[in-house]
């Protein structure tokens, strides 16, 4: 089936943030900090669930195992009976699998021993399905958002985050009015219900002690042509280019002092701790350039320079780093530190300043693409469609 696998290879590069963020989501509400050494587990835990769903899909329903049969196929000598048995054998066995790996990623310490480890094992059950089913929503709701912004002409843009425990709140009021400040006036509304669903969803899964960290219900800040959907591990940000662009920029600036990481490891998140501790507001009185600060800032370049870290990761703290450092100097001179717009300007401490303006050019599909992607799924459709055929035309010659 080399169409299958040629489909697989365009789709697989959109594929990556989508896994990338419920990767991020479930390890916040389920795990809370987890160490890059073991987000490996988590990867596997997830991609577990999703070949459990795919396995009890086969079982329960004659139609999707015959397809996948034909999707796969397998040398005359293998009975097609012993791979439904085996399709069963996988469903039963594999998401206790998936409660083993995630009993592995707390340290050895934390880990509960006795009935408790045999209940935490026994929970792979519906955690795969919670994993699987938010894997799919999540791709579903991708799917329709970019579709809205297509027809409506929109660009869209993702700043994936991870809000801390009892933190949404916060960050919403936060970034309200870092867009208010910068010109963008908007209106908060509650996004549909349907938003909160993932969340609440592993919230039940893991138990009461998870459920502080999701939010009660998705807020979205509106204007006629912008949108910003607040959700509790990515930020979208959708509507005409200049707009994005903007709004864009106001949230970055002001998510280095809001309730929220911009990074997922965890040495990666204690580093950007000790950026927010020295950081100041977004209204500061002036204040003399510290030498606590200035200690600060060579502690944090020390350990930005000797710790492991991925290095999207390292990028995003050492440009927190250096905004932190900016403000603190423009606080000093007795300026304020108002929210980043389209345009911002740097000034060093003589006072001189410079503006650097990023253009921000929205990536929308070009009917090459559109075609492409069309004929791609009718390749795969006219294959299987023609294998179906070939096995019914064997299975009658017989």
């Amino acid at each position: 089936m080399a169409i299958l696998a040629t489909l697989f290879g365009l789709v697989g590069r959109y594929t990556g943030r989508l896994l990338t963020t419920t990767l991020g989501w479930a390890s916040t509400l389920l795990f809370g900090r987890v160490p890059q050494n073991k987000q490996v587990l988590l990867a596997g835990a997830t991609f577990g669930s999703l070949v459990w769903a795919v396995l009890l899909a086969g079982v329960v329903l004659p139609t999707v195992a015959s397809i996948l049969l034909v999707a796969v196929p397998l040398p005359d000598f293998v009975d097609p009976l012993w791979v439904r048995l085996a399709m069963l054998a996988g469903a039963i066995v594999l998401p206790l699998a998936v409660g083993f790996v995630i009993r592995l990623i707390p340290d050895a310490a934390e880990r509960p021993t006795g009935r408790a480890a045999i209940a935490d094992i026994l929970r792979g059950y519906p955690l795969a399905a919670g994993l699987a089913v938010t894997l799919v929503f999540l791709a579903v709701v991708a799917v329709v958002t970019k579709a809205r912004s297509v027809a409506r002409r929109w660009a869209d843009a993702h700043v994936p985050i991870v809000v801390k425990p009892g933190g949404y709140e916060k960050m919403v009021r936060d970034l309200e009015d870092a867009l208010d400040q910068s010109g963008l006036g908007v209106s908060r509304r509650a996004a549909p219900m349907v938003l909160s669903v993932p969340g609440q969803l592993l919230a039940a899964i893991a138990g009461g002690s998870v459920r502080s960290l999701v939010p009660t219900r998705i807020w979205v800040l509106v204007r006629p042509d912008l949108e910003v959907t607040l959700h509790p591990s990515d930020i979208l940000v959708a509507g005409t280019g200049l707009r994005v662009a903007q709004a864009r920029a106001a949230i970055a600036a002001r998510l280095t002092t809001t309730s929220a990481h911009l990074t997922t490891s965890a040495e990666s998140r204690g580093i950007e701790d000790r950026i927010e501790a020295i950081a100041p507001g977004p209204s500061v009185d002036p204040a003399p350039w510290g030498t606590p600060n200035a200690r600060e800032l060579r502690e944090i370049d020390q350990a930005l320079s000797q710790t492991m870290l991925p290095y999207d990761e390292w990028e995003i703290l050492y440009r927190m780093r250096l905004q932190v450092e900016r403000d603190l100097l423009r606080a000093a001179r007795g300026g304020r530190v108002e929210p980043a717009t389209g345009e911002q300007t740097l000034a060093g401490p003589s006072g001189s300043g410079r503006s650097s303006r990023r253009p921000f050019r929205p990536t929308l599909p070009t009917p090459v693409s559109a075609i492409l992607a069309v004929g791609s799924v009718a390749l795969v459709a006219l294959d299987l469609i023609l294998a179906l055929a070939q096995r019914g035309t064997g299975e009658r010659r017989r």
